[in-house]
């Protein structure tokens, strides 16, 4: 089997407004074979910028684009072909942007490979410790206080036991800052899961601060904090802070990943798969084990990064919490024939070969905006 296509397809929803959100937009990568079998994946990026990674000529042998890399190349042996692919872009790659390509490559890679033999993801990694999680639902902070409180009790009424709430206004000032956790507290109720995402706003000291003011609120953890380079100010700030303190959306693969760990900085590792890709994803997932700590998937964008996901975080055997986007756009909802959302707060693995998603062709071809390949 040989690989002999690889299409870049990029989707955007019509309302794309100026907020933290990934789901407004996205790329949808697949891997085609001669035998007729078709493998996608998606990486949370810019899609723009992955297209080009993607579409890029041959410039010399470690600056190659992925599409030249892989045609021609079997598909099963997704290891090697990881490593010819770092290999081949180490004068653009690395990290960032390159390692999100290759992670929406290498997904659709195991996606395919699932497809051949027949069998979920999940197993093809070792197996799952999990057939469901308890869903945490995953959306912005309102404007204050207020409208953050309303937020909170229309998740609790859909089902959700745990709400987590992010970003913008956090990091205006303390007053509004106490103001949000309290509406969001006061929202979902005493007894729901409770988690904030600060979006990489404040100093160490500011960040400890806010720590302790959000102790009694009684929240889950403190996510992003600080600036996600500041690797030595989350070890501080986890040794002081009196709640647990999560991150690692950002990294983009092992490589960005290993400071964090070998900190011991963290007390969640959050994993995103279009970020990683399944293969380097395992290898946090055995670090993270090793030391201790806790995992959980991070997502954002549309049912292929989730299912991704819900494959990956069931063979973590401590994970605990699954991160369901609840944007309220068609790219999360509407891109697969297949409801990948949780019910009454719970969400199920799938079970189909591969990823167990189909691509709703119909949406795609009413929200494409660029094609290459």
């Amino acid at each position: 089997m040989k690989i002999t296509e690889i299409i870049c397809e990029i989707l955007r929803i019509e309302s794309v407004e100026k907020k933290t959100a990934s789901s407004q937009d996205s790329i949808i990568i697949r891997v085609r074979t001669d035998t007729g079998l078709e493998g996608i994946g998606e990486a949370d990026s810019s899609p723009e910028v992955v297209q080009a990674i993607i579409d890029a000529p041959f410039s010399h042998n470690i600056a190659c684009g992925l599409r030249q890399i892989l045609i021609g190349e079997n598909p099963l042996e997704i290891g090697r072909l990881w490593d010819r692919m770092y290999r081949e872009t180490m004068y653009f790659g690395r990290s960032s942007v390159t390692i999100s390509a290759m992670a929406a490559i290498n997904i659709a890679l195991w996606d395919l490979t699932g497809k051949h033999f027949g069998e979920p993801i999940h197993r093809l990694l070792g197996g799952a410790h999990h057939q469901q999680f308890k869903a945490y639902a995953s959306i912005l902070f309102g404007k204050d206080g207020a409208e953050t409180k309303a937020i909170g009790e229309q998740w609790r009424d859909a089902g959700y036991n745990a709400v987590k709430f992010g970003w913008e206004p956090m990091g205006q000032d303390e007053a509004l800052d106490i103001e949000l956790v309290a509406g969001a507290r006061a929202g979902i109720g005493d007894d729901a899961t409770l988690l904030i995402d600060a979006g990489c706003v404040w100093d160490r000291r500011t960040a400890l601060t806010r720590a302790r003011s959000f102790e009694s609120y009684n929240i889950g953890w403190l996510e992003e904090p600080l600036d996600p380079n500041d690797v030595d100010g989350y070890r501080w700030l986890r040794d002081r802070s009196p709640v647990p303190i999560a991150a690692g959306e950002e990294e983009c693969g092992r490589q960005a990943m290993r400071p964090l760990i070998d900190a011991q900085a963290l007390d969640v590792y959050q994993v995103d798969l279009s970020r990683c890709g399944f293969t380097d994803a395992l290898y946090i997932r055995q670090r993270v084990e090793e030391i201790g700590s806790r995992l959980c998937n991070h997502c954002y964008t549309s049912p292929i990064t989730v299912a991704a996901s819900l494959h990956w975080l069931a063979t973590c055997k401590d994970a605990f919490l699954f991160e369901d986007c609840v944007e309220d756009s068609p790219l999360r909802h509407d891109l697969t024939h297949e409801k990948v959302q949780a019910e009454q707060g719970i969400i199920k693995i799938p079970q189909g070969p591969g990823l167990g998603i189909t691509l709703d062709e119909d949406f795609i071809d009413r929200h494409r905006v660029s094609q290459s390949g």
